[in-house]
């Protein structure tokens, strides 16, 4: 096996498989200095201001003379003096495919009364602002399986009773994009299929006003929603009380749901990449986005996002859209991120993060090429705002921030009933209601982290797997975890922590 990995021919970088020391010898050029596993070698002598490309693509441009094996990267490759703003092809529809034949998989799925089913059955607890978090999580530790596990002992098909707060509600524009994008949010958690009932707990003075938000959603308190306010209430151990005791009435309701076999066809999966490193792009990335094409080819649907970290590929993207106007939304909201970051003086290009770095990974653009790879070869079929109902089937894009847990929430709000996560330098997310399934990209990391880690892609890298094969690998595990096998953060007990609404605008 090669100590380093070629992407593509006219490549001006190799990929290190394991360490190089000074003196070994990667296709006829000798190593200078100490390579690190996943990251870059030049294999050509690259002059000051020369693009350089890794997957045939530009991930920067040289500071300084780059000697032909010699290690890229900060030191020597950075966005440019353009700050990467060179011409990229939007070439809208350009790559179009034709769609796949249609195949039948099915899962264990838990169908509700309105045709949409669930791969979980939780009761929620939700808040409409920070105040009322407390009383939240207090009625929803009354039901932990933990430290009171007489409390759902005789309700075996209820996953558990969660709390979802946040930390924000009150201080804004009570009819801003902040606010909005907040009610959205909460909407669509309180709506997800994988939540059997929600509370909506509210203080009673905040912006998020409770009736405003049922009003703005089109919806009505019944069994399934119940809502009210501390202040209404009596005070928290009044509301704590009240909240234990309709939690209470759920639940019997909610234990008749039982698990039959669905059509594949009813997953919507959310791709989220974190703690990426230089193998991201080459093994993890591309398996999910193996898996993605055959959930796609099944008639599933698979949420793509991070908008900051697809930032210089995009074109890979809008190459891939049914309709000029799907490619011209996604651009418009890369225009969008740009304002936005200008106006709080920061810029686009202050990315990766310094782990990325470690792990290998110099630029946004090397990222972002390495990001999209979760997105597999489908057309892309819409372009949502964050936490917007998803209601196209195929491969789509959600636009959020790059922060796991924020981009996450809006998949989850806009309808995905799992997440897949690929992770290179390790991570310890979970998600409720929707399981989380991580994706190591290097056999390393599968042993130091097992315990987090849900399936090891650092195979491909290995040598001892295809990317197709752990595409297959990876779309049986979706199935299963749909079916209600535990992801390793479910048996952590992770996501209760994890709901992080995006927070837009001035905090007043």
């Amino acid at each position: 096996m090669n100590p380093f990995i070629r992407l593509h021919a006219a490549d001006d970088v190799l990929i290190a498989r394991t360490q190089l020391i000074s003196g070994a010898i990667v296709e006829e050029v000798a190593v200078k200095g100490m390579i690190p596993p996943g990251h870059k070698i030049a294999v050509r002598a690259i002059a000051t201001g020369a693009p350089v490309r890794r997957y045939n693509q530009i991930i920067g441009f040289a500071s300084r003379p780059i000697a032909a094996g010699e290690h890229v990267h900060t030191h020597n490759l950075d966005m440019g003096p353009d700050k990467g703003d060179f011409a990229r092809d939007y070439a809208y529809g350009a790559d179009l495919k034709p769609e796949p034949a249609a195949r039948e998989a099915t899962f264990m799925g838990i169908k509700r009364a309105d045709g949409r089913v669930a791969t979980r059955n939780y009761i929620g607890i939700l808040t409409s602002v920070n105040c009322s978090a407390t009383a939240a999580r207090a009625i929803a530790d009354h039901f932990s399986r933990t430290t009171n596990p007489a409390a759902l002992a005789n309700f075996p098909n209820v996953d558990g009773v969660v709390a979802l707060t946040h930390g924000t509600g009150c201080g804004m524009d009570n009819e801003g994009l902040g606010i909005q994008i907040l009610q959205r949010t909460l909407k669509g958690y309180a709506t997800h299929a994988n939540f059997w009932g929600v509370l909506m707990v509210g203080l009673g003075c905040e912006a998020a006003q409770l009736n405003s938000w049922l009003a703005s959603g089109l919806l009505q308190e019944g069994e399934n929603l119940r809502v009210f306010n501390i202040q209404d209430t009596g005070g928290t151990s009044k509301t704590v009380a009240k909240g234990i005791d309709l939690v209470k009435a759920m639940l019997p309701k909610a234990n008749t749901v039982v698990r039959e076999p669905c059509s594949a066809a009813h997953i919507t999966v959310g791709l989220q990449c974190g703690g990426s490193d230089g193998y991201s792009g080459i093994s993890a990335n591309p398996a999910l986005g193996a898996a993605v094409d055959l959930l796609v080819a099944h008639g599933g649907t698979a949420v793509l996002s991070e908008t900051p970290e697809i930032y210089g590929a995009e074109h890979l993207l809008t190459r891939r859209a049914v309709r000029r106007e799907v490619g011209e939304k996604l651009v418009s909201r890369i225009k969008w991120w740009e304002h936005y970051t200008r106006a709080n003086d920061g810029e686009m290009n202050n990315n990766p993060s310094p782990g990325n770095k470690a792990g290998g990974l110099t630029t946004i653009l090397e990222k972002s090429l390495g990001a999209v790879a979760k997105g597999g070869t489908s057309n892309l079929q819409a372009v949502y705002e964050y936490a917007e109902q998803v209601d196209a089937r195929g491969f789509v894009y959600m636009d959020t921030p790059g922060y796991d847990p924020v981009s996450a929430t809006g998949q989850v709000a806009g309808g995905a009933n799992l997440i897949c996560f690929t992770t290179g330098r390790g991570s310890a997310y979970g998600c409720a209601p929707s399981p989380s399934l991580k994706l190591a990209t290097n056999s390393a990391l599968w042993r130091k982290q097992e315990d987090d880690m849900d399936i090891n892609c650092g195979e491909i890298i290995d040598g001892s797997a295809s990317v197709a094969e752990m595409g297959q690998r990876i779309f049986e595990l979706m199935l299963a975890t749909a079916s209600g096998t535990q992801s390793k953060s479910e048996r952590h007990g992770y996501g209760q922590n994890e709901f992080v609404p995006w927070q837009v605008g001035a905090v007043m």
